[in-house]
């Protein structure tokens, strides 16, 4: 008798973008014996060369492939949260929304109403379940420089239950070698842009198209509020900003302090952008456990940034206060804030401020 896999028959949804990463993950996991699906999200943005290229890796993997009309939920959803966040002031991280409300939010229902049993990504990231706690656990890919356990801090047990993150033990390099030995017609593909709606990384163009009566010009001042000049709209400028102020000044100005309700921007010294402490809102635990006493641990407040020792204090209701060891610079509201404590990640937040 033949005693079979627990992965025999099991199905999992693999999100296809048309990268090397997400096509690995699908030759991976075929090669693994579970019976795989791979579905490419269609939002309006996605490149159509991408499409014919994913169809034809599909093929060549012998997968069946589909794709997904999200357009809509993806405009509303992730496009109208990126402009309101601009609008106000602040600086938003949209691929944390796209992974919760888009990935793992309603194409994980998608895969779940096609009877699958995980959905797949190639995100560099690690999960675990661990015996003592009855938890699963998100933790930090293998790969310091590609680790993208920054962007799914918001991903819950019930969540974790349904995914794989195949890609979360190699390094970038292995990826692209094991996607050669596979034949992955995409092994050398360049790296997708910061933005994946944003074809061109230029985003105040993108403001200009999609959100400009919400765009209205305002004044510089500095600490004292004295007005240094006028500028764009404070949708096009970010704290710690130091390029494209248009200002004359005999000593260097940086973006201190972003004013939503007076429209103004105040400009300063660099000593004037670091800061010990912050508030953050929205927040989210893997564990699914609110903090109820003082906790230790690593805050990351950007993903290109790296990690601050910190208490992470209980706060008004919904936030904590973060109290870092060493003063940050550039602590900008509307970013996630990112709970570590080794590789494991705890949880985190947007930065209100």
């Amino acid at each position: 008798m033949v005693i079979k896999s627990n992965k025999d028959k099991k199905k999992v949804v693999v999100a296809m973008s048309g990268g090397v990463d997400s096509s690995l993950s699908a030759a991976l996991l075929k090669e693994e014996g579970y019976d795989i699906l791979g579905i490419t999200i269609h939002n309006n943005y996605e490149n159509s060369e991408n499409l014919d290229l994913t169809e034809k890796i599909a093929e060549d993997l012998k997968i069946s492939w589909r794709t997904l009309d999200l357009s809509k939920e993806f405009e509303n959803i992730v496009i109208g949260y990126f402009g309101q966040e601009y609008i106000a002031g602040r600086t938003p991280n949209p691929c944390v929304i796209c992974n919760l409300r888009i990935k793992f939010g309603l194409l994980l229902e998608k895969a779940k109403a096609l009877g699958a049993d995980y959905l797949a990504t190639g995100h560099y990231a690690l999960k675990e379940y661990d015996p003592t706690s009855h938890k699963f656990l998100l933790k930090r890919g293998v790969d310091e420089d590609k680790d993208q356990s920054y962007f799914l801090y918001r991903l819950n047990q019930q969540i974790l239950s349904s995914v794989l993150f195949p890609l979360g033990k190699f390094k970038k390099s292995q990826t692209r070698e094991l996607a050669k030995k596979y034949g992955l017609k995409n092994y050398q593909k360049e790296e997708s842009q910061e933005i994946c709606f944003i074809q061109d990384n230029n985003y105040r163009k993108f403001l200009v198209q999609h959100f400009k009566e919400g765009i209205r010009p305002g004044k510089f001042v500095d600490k004292e509020g004295k007005i240094l000049g006028e500028h764009r709209g404070i949708s096009f400028y970010t704290i710690g900003q130091r390029k494209g102020l248009g200002i004359s000044s005999p000593k260097r100005r940086y973006v201190t302090k972003i004013d939503n309700y007076q429209n103004t921007i105040t400009l300063g010294e660099d000593k004037d952008l670091y800061e010990d402490t912050l508030i953050v809102k929205d927040l989210s635990f893997v564990s699914g456990n609110e903090l109820s006493q003082p906790l230790k641990a690593e805050v990351k407040i950007r993903y290109n940034g790296k990690e601050s020792p910190a208490l992470i204090c209980p706060y008004t209701e919904g936030k904590v206060l973060v109290i870092f060891e060493q003063p940050q610079r550039a602590i900008t509201p509307g970013q996630s804030a990112v709970f570590y404590q080794k590789d494991i990640v705890i949880g985190g937040g947007i930065i209100e401020k």
